[in-house]
């Protein structure tokens, strides 16, 4: 592979142009936003301007700036996507990322395109008909195992990419309508109700139950920090972080931690046979020590990159359980005692703790006030904000954990990082000019020259002292992007190492080196090239697409038409699937999270005799969901059907169904 394939690339989530700067600030190689329209995030819109003041900020450390245009598209929205992408482009923007084959089809610019996980890559065939159309990354389904990933790494030659940390769909990306079926609300379009999230009585078909009020398809979050190495060895080379929901905390820390093990990785195969690079510029320093556990999280999970597990729900709680601090003591009308585990653990007023009650629900009170008690060190007083009557099953013994550190949070609030360049400074004196080069670690060299007679500068005083003056002030680099590596002097003939040279005049100096290093550096910055798509069209895995294709535009509908695909029905966003359907395709299983797979027990004890494993049905309040298990495929589906009328433009009278178009 070449030295470009074999960069690493970290790519962080930015909810606003602002947190962008700061996961750039933390270690982002890269940086996906969601721009004024289009990006699958309804409430995570940014302006043009908002992100072109991010691109620029980015190139400076030679970071990129990515922004998701991933949702599906009516006819009408596509001129004003396609009028976007120029926009974004003209602003400086390096990717779009796309769900909807119907862009390729119209004018946009020379602009890279990824694909969204909405994509849903789960083949080598697909991932290579994808990159055989034009797309120059791609983020593979989140479901994938080494093995899997090593397979679609063999069929393409284009850069893979994988979520390695953040909150987890437990659908295929894009293969998920609950939330179109019973609210209006298209998870494809950005306005996802998040059913996946709710507790569910899970019952067989005789109406027994299997499970009652379990968050049976909320799972626990995606952590892959022991996969790196691995995942590096299978293919991927961009290493997406999710979150653009997350706050500004959530985005340093998790940036800042995997920048570590990721610089960790490259330093450890520096000499290998196939040495790995970052892909970007500059070193970051932190002024903390990142810490997932941190972070709101449901207890983390890698997933399937293994292989299948039967720990990757949180069916207890959707909630964050924190981590457990100690126990309670003693509890009286307004305030409770805890004995801490670790002594050196502090509690802070605002601090966030929780509980499981008896019946397992996640139970959190907040710290008004925390008092340690006159002489013991792991002893504290907590009045908490809310009524302590109000808590059910608060006792002695229980077990108390913290979801939220105030200290922690005040950290991260505060300028928490620093990156820099590294340059290497060389001062030529001359008879009558002073010259100072820059050359970063890019190679980048750039000059600046100031007219100065030496003559009357000769002071007579202590070479080494006039040299590490000057040396001093080259080095004074720490309002800028830049960090010096090494300073020096050179000295024309006839000049003596004793010159005396003013700080105005150094200073002046440096300021128009930086100033030009700056500029060679923006000049020298290339955006990614465009994707070649092949010709003739290259033809599409299959000649046949359910609504599970996600085609809601005419532009799609050419799009998979002329690369070979004869039978194309509408997406479910356009109401014409009135039957029972897949609103959910997923790897997780509950059956098999229940120990109910027939590969693990035929069945389990009812309280009326031997639960039936399929169809199982899952019930919250009014809505009833079907569980079918496809075991050759080893997948799930949650099977229902169109309840909810589509959100107003949502029904595309401009897209017909095939028989319509008869």
């Amino acid at each position: 592979m070449s030295a470009a394939v074999d960069s690493l690339e970290l790519l962080a989530p930015a909810r606003t142009a602002d947190i962008g700067m700061a996961a750039i600030d933390h270690g982002a190689d890269a940086v996906y936003i969601g721009g004024p329209a289009f990006g699958a995030r309804s409430s995570a819109d940014n302006s043009v301007q908002e992100i072109a003041g991010l691109v620029r900020h980015a190139h400076r450390f030679n970071a990129r700036i990515f922004v998701t245009t991933n949702t599906i598209l009516r006819d009408d929205e596509i001129e004003p996507a396609r009028k976007l992408a120029w926009q974004l482009y003209d602003a400086g923007v390096d990717a779009l990322i796309i769900q909807d084959m119907g862009l390729l089809e119209i004018d946009l610019p020379p602009i890279q395109l990824h694909a969204s996980t909405q994509c849903d890559i789960r083949t080598p065939q697909k991932a290579r008909f994808l990159q055989d159309v034009g797309l120059s990354q791609l983020v593979l389904a989140r479901e994938l195992t080494l093995e899997q990933i090593r397979a679609v790494r063999e069929q393409t030659q284009c850069k893979l990419e994988f979520f390695v940390h953040g909150a987890l769909c437990v659908a295929y990306s894009g293969q998920c309508y609950i939330s179109q079926a019973q609210s209006g609300r298209s998870a494809n379009r950005g306005e996802c109700s998040q059913a996946c999230r709710l507790p569910y009585r899970v019952q067989d078909e005789r109406g027994r139950f299997v499970a009652h009020d379990k968050h049976v398809l909320s799972m626990k979050d995606n952590n892959q920090s022991a996969n790196l190495a691995a995942l590096v060895d299978a293919g991927i080379r961009s290493f997406k972080i999710e979150g653009r929901y997350k706050d500004l905390g959530y985005v340093k820390n998790i940036t800042a931690h995997y920048r570590g093990l990721l610089d960790a990785l490259i330093e450890q195969r520096e000499r290998s046979a196939l040495p790995l690079a970052r892909a970007s510029s500059g070193r970051t320093t932190f002024t903390f020590t990142p810490d997932p556990q941190q972070n709101f999280n449901r207890e983390f999970t890698d997933y399937f990159v293994r292989g299948r597990r039967d720990d990757i729900g949180a069916f207890d709680s959707p909630k964050n359980p924190g981590r457990s601090i100690g126990h309670v003591t003693q509890v009286a009308a307004n305030w409770l005692e805890l004995e801490l585990a670790d002594p050196a653990t502090l509690l802070h007023n605002g601090d966030g703790l929780c509980y499981y009650d008896l019946q397992k629900d996640l139970t959190g009170l907040a710290i008004n006030r925390a008092e340690r008690l006159p002489g013991k060190v792991n002893r504290w007083r907590v009045f908490p904000k809310d009524a302590l009557a109000a808590l059910p099953d608060l006792r002695r013994g229980t077990e108390v954990n913290r979801n939220r550190d105030m200290d922690w949070v005040r950290a991260l609030e505060k300028k928490s990082a620093q990156r820099r360049i590294g340059v290497w400074a060389v001062l030529h004196i001359g008879t009558d000019s002073l010259a100072l080069t820059l050359t970063d670690e890019d190679s980048h060299s750039a000059s600046a020259q100031r007219a100065f007679a030496i003559g009357q500068h000769h002071a007579g005083v202590d070479a080494a002292t006039t040299q590490a003056s000057a040396k001093h002030q080259m080095e004074r680099l720490g309002a800028t992007e830049f960090v010096a590596l090494d300073a020096r002097l050179t000295f024309a003939a006839g000049v003596f190492a004793n010159i005396v040279l003013p700080s105005s005049v150094l200073n002046g100096l440096r300021r128009d080196a930086v100033a030009a290093l700056q500029a060679v550096r923006a000049a020298a910055y290339q955006r990614p090239l465009r994707g070649a798509a092949l010709e003739p069209p290259a033809p599409y895995p299959d000649t046949a697409l359910s609504y599970l294709g996600n085609v809601l535009n005419q532009s799609a509908h050419a799009f998979y038409q002329r690369h070979g695909v004869q039978v194309i029905a509408p997406a479910f966003e356009a109401g014409h699937e009135h039957g029972e359907v897949s609103l959910m395709i997923t790897k997780h299983c509950v059956r098999y999270s229940m120990s109910l797979c027939p590969k693990q027990a035929k069945g389990v004890p009812g309280v009326q005799g031997t639960i039936r494993a399929e169809p199982l049905q899952l019930v919250n309040g009014a809505e009833q969901l079907t569980l079918r298990f496809d075991c050759k495929a080893c997948e799930m589906h949650v099977v229902g059907r169109m309840k909810a009328a589509p959100q107003p433009g949502a029904q595309n009278p401009l897209y017909k169904s095939p028989r319509q178009r008869l």
